[in-house]
């Protein structure tokens, strides 16, 4: 996963939402859909930029998938993250 790709997932507020909703638990693209005022293609189209940057994951239920906040890609996010908190020579 490219660092950059994961902050350019988190910076649109549809896909934060869409984040804040699966940090609740799992969920279905129809149960995402109810709570955005978008369409549920689009829907699909933020939760695969969330794929792709490795901070969901999804798995088949039957013909539904069910969406899920990946703990391995915010860990490596915050691993990144963490750098920044740690004291430079100096401060």
């Amino acid at each position: 996963m490219m660092f950059s790709d994961a902050f350019v997932a988190i910076a649109d507020p549809n896909r934060r939402y869409l984040l804040e909703e699966l940090r609740r638990g799992p969920k279905t693209v129809n149960e995402l859909a109810a709570g955005l005022p978008v369409s549920r293609p689009a829907v699909s189209q933020h939760l695969k930029v969330l794929l792709d940057a490795g901070l969901v994951k999804a798995r088949a239920e039957g013909t539904r998938r069910v969406y899920a906040v990946s703990s391995a890609g915010f860990l490596r996010l915050n691993v990144w993250l963490d750098q920044f908190w740690e004291l430079s020579p100096g401060e």
